[in-house]
């Protein structure tokens, strides 16, 4: 009985979730890769384990949009769970979803929305195999939403991302409070994730006297030019850090007090997850998927309305000017990350296997 994904790139993060599940004892695990990495990616090439691969094939496309056409695809085996996980829009995805015969499943994160008529009628053809999935796999609860309209009669489950917490748990432990609040911003800089919301909104908790510093990390995208903006008052509490690699990132959560995320549009957000697992406040928006999900407002953080720069603003002096209210909060961040460990994601993937390879040993014919 084995689980066998088609995903993407090797994300540090599903590796979390696939190390884990291979460490399980009722089902192996077999990962088929549709390239190593983006000509982009900024994370470093890593070596396979022996059950991950690299198909053979070509890309093509540039930035977000991309599509893969993969070679000597392996034909499925009767004991095998296969898991589509790639874009909808992918070549080898539609030709997986639209190929496999049950049981196979779908993960996916927040689907896009449509933004003319010809888009929807485009969308509606793309995923339409998805009805024919033996159930799909929603990343968030947005996300389960979502896919009930798109195929109706499916069941639908919600899983979050997971990922290795206990470095951050770790680097976090030996924090000492005091000094200025530090929020601390992890993405792309770039409009989508809210970049140019979260200056202006920290440029006004300067203006009104607040005494905080914010610290930048990741590729610099549209940063420089919106830098330029800001009275040199508020550049000077500014840190741009530049990219780091996953490894080094426990370290620079654990010198923050307070994790922002206003994005106008975040399928999830694994962020999210690794501020809770350093038991940092957050501060997300509703465009992100991961706060409607792991973020309890004014429990282990605060969500605000998605563009809102006065809300977001407000919500960074209200932590900003409150120390207890951030000790308590950061308490219960910490609390809340327990749940987000990858072994807990590696048993839902066991259990989904040996549910759905029941159906089709019960039933041989379907």
């Amino acid at each position: 009985m084995q689980v066998v994904f088609a995903s993407v790139v090797p994300s540090p993060y599903q590796r979390d979730l696939f190390r884990a599940l291979a460490l399980r004892q009722i089902v192996g695990v077999k990962i088929h890769y549709l390239e190593r990495a983006a000509p982009d990616s900024p994370w470093p090439e890593v070596d396979l384990e022996p059950w991950e691969d690299i198909l053979p094939g070509l890309t093509f496309g540039r930035g977000r949009v991309r599509s893969h056409i993969n070679f000597r695809m392996p034909a499925p085996r009767p004991n095998e769970l296969w898991v589509v996980n790639g874009a909808i829009t992918d070549v080898t995805t539609q030709r997986l979803i639209r190929s496999l015969r049950p049981p196979w499943l779908f993960w996916g994160e927040l689907p896009s929305q449509p933004k003319s008529a010809w888009h929807r009628r485009l969308q509606r053809c793309l995923y339409a195999p998805l009805r024919r999935a033996s159930a799909i796999v929603a990343v968030g609860e947005r996300a389960r939403r979502a896919y009930e309209t798109i195929a109706p009669g499916v069941t639908i489950y919600n899983q979050a991302y997971t990922c290795d917490l206990r470095r951050f748990a770790d680097a976090s432990a030996t924090k000492r409070p005091g000094g200025e609040p530090v929020f601390l911003f992890c993405g792309q800089m770039i409009s989508r994730k809210g970049i140019d919301l979260l200056l202006q909104a920290f440029s006004q908790l300067v203006a009104a006297g607040a005494s905080a510093r914010l610290e930048l990390v990741g590729r610099e995208g549209e940063l420089p030019a919106l830098m330029e903006q800001l009275p040199p008052a508020v550049r000077s509490r500014i840190v741009y850090t530049g990219f780091l690699p996953p490894a080094d990132l426990p370290a620079v959560f654990a010198r923050a007090d307070i994790f922002i995320l206003p994005s106008r549009h975040d399928g999830w957000g694994v962020v999210i997850n690794q501020a809770l697992g350093a038991g940092l406040p957050v501060i997300a928006s509703e465009g992100v998927g991961a706060a409607q999900d792991l973020v309890q407002h004014d429990w282990n953080g605060l969500v605000v309305p998605t563009g809102d720069i006065t809300a977001l603003s407000s919500a960074m002096w209200a932590l900003a000017s409150d120390p207890e209210r951030r000790r308590k909060m950061s308490e219960n961040a910490m609390a809340s990350s327990h749940a987000l460990a990858p072994e807990h994601a590696a048993a839902f993937w066991e259990e989904l296997a040996v549910r759905h390879l029941s159906v089709r040993h019960a039933h041989p014919t379907r």
